[in-house]
């Protein structure tokens, strides 16, 4: 797999990023707001405890995960570990009974998750990601639905990034491979400029060479300043790329540190990465 970091001549752009989040959500009963929250990383969600309902067990258990500014976290482990769940409930999708959320200095916990992507989160859940009826560009102006201003620019940095996209714009999404899937799903995250990109198992069910692919692509993101936070089934390939990466086991933090570290420690190696 290639390194985008260190090659010449790929896209340092950082105006595909919004340091200021998009649009404007009017505060209702429904939800409660965010607060002032300075210091720290910026995505964070530290000790969160919670499950999906509020009698039902606790899946996570004080767990922690971060990433910063032009980073890449990875969050691995074994099947049942929690790890869709950890992202779900930085997205807001779980109910905490403990811990907190915060983004950009702010204190997140309270809100939904639509009021997360206005603060500028961009979630990419591992299914159902995309509307397989509408073109590739219809579903990558749905994902700019949140913002007013002219989008035109950021959509030809979608294309720039995916070339393939740009080839196939008019076709209906639902007749693309699952990779190229992957590809409109993730453009379409990236259309509401966000402040974090986050993305559950991307590379699920896609070929080695696509995975490849889709990696470099992560990289070359990362690059422009977005921090990006994925869930990843191929652990070791994953770690390669990571700045930070995070083990669950049954909800809790079981290792982290940087993925180098992580693929040299004889334990991590031995439990999860097959030896």
């Amino acid at each position: 797999m290639s390194r985008p970091f260190d090659d010449k001549g790929y896209n340092r752009d950082a105006s595909i990023v919004n340091p200021k989040g998009q649009g404007e959500l009017t505060p209702g009963p429904q939800h409660g707001k965010a607060r002032p929250a300075p210091g720290g990383p910026f995505l964070i969600g530290e000790a969160m405890t919670g499950g999906y309902s509020k009698s039902g067990p606790d899946i996570l258990q004080t767990c922690t995960i971060a990433v910063d500014k032009g980073e890449i976290g990875v969050i691995v482990g074994p099947n049942g570990a929690g790890k869709s769940t950890a992202m779900r409930a930085l997205f807001g999708m779980l109910y905490l009974r403990g811990g907190s959320v915060r983004l950009d200095g702010e204190d997140i916990t309270e809100l939904t998750p639509q009021a997360r992507v206005v603060k500028g989160m961009g979630f990419v859940p591992q299914t159902h990601n995309i509307f397989t009826s509408m073109s590739v560009e219809e579903n990558l102006e749905m994902g700019a639905f949140i913002r007013k201003d002219d989008i035109r620019e950021t959509m030809e940095q979608v294309y720039d990034l995916f070339p393939i996209l740009r080839e196939k714009r008019n076709q209906p999404a639902g007749e693309l491979s699952g990779g190229q899937r992957q590809q409109v799903a993730v453009g379409r995250a990236l259309m509401t400029r966000p402040k974090v990109l986050m993305l559950d198992e991307p590379t699920a069910g896609v070929s080695p060479i696509v995975m490849d692919e889709l990696f470099d692509r992560i990289i070359e993101v990362a690059r422009t300043g977005l921090p990006v936070l994925m869930v990843e089934q191929n652990a070791r390939q994953a770690l390669e790329i990571a700045d930070k990466g995070y083990v669950l086991v049954q909800g809790a933090n079981a290792h982290t540190g940087t993925g180098k570290d992580l693929l040299a420690d004889p334990e991590v190696r031995q439990s999860f990465l097959g030896g």
